[in-house]
């Protein structure tokens, strides 16, 4: 998916879920350290620049990198994409740092199909599913910092969450 987008839309910016990642990488440590690791990854993810970010990122590199080298370099390779969101509205962080807007929107077609046991047919299965977002569709609520969307879309650069001035 992620090279298709980059062939279609060169210019798109990835931003890994921060919930997922800081499952990933506490997997790859003892328990007894995951309750610190966590906190030095959610001083990365909810840092109020990028540039705490990054200091908070190189403090957990180099705290960890000793005794567990496969968690810090699951952290490492997506360094790019954990911090995209700082290139973005503040008011959308909430959302560009999960996936949850997506996965809760496929939670209900999961849900159906696992509970039907399969829809039959491919044919019977896209309908089930776009029947089902549709009506899912009419209880989402909108994005905070919508109105922001259009800039966004213009190419307007924003920096730790602000409008740059042109």
């Amino acid at each position: 998916f992620w090279k298709a987008l980059r062939q279609v839309c060169p210019s798109t910016k990835i931003q890994r879920c921060r919930v997922h990642k800081t499952v990933n990488i506490l997997d790859k440590m003892a328990r007894s350290q995951q309750p610190s690791a966590k906190l030095m990854l959610h001083e990365i993810w909810m840092s109020g620049t990028k540039e705490d970010a990054v200091k908070a990122f190189d403090q957990f590199v180099a705290s960890y990198r000793a005794k567990y080298p496969k968690a810090v370099e699951c952290l490492l390779k997506d360094r790019e994409e954990l911090l995209a969101f700082y290139d973005f509205p503040a008011e959308h962080w909430q959302h560009l740092r999960t996936t949850n807007p997506i996965e809760s929107t496929f939670a209900t077609v999961r849900l159906r199909t696992y509970r039907t046991k399969g829809a039959g047919s491919r044919a019977a299965c896209l309908a089930m599913a776009f029947t089902l977002l549709e009506t899912a569709q009419k209880r989402w609520r909108k994005l905070s910092g919508s109105a922001l969307l259009p800039e966004v879309v213009a190419g307007v650069l924003f920096k730790d969450g602000m409008k740059i001035a042109a």
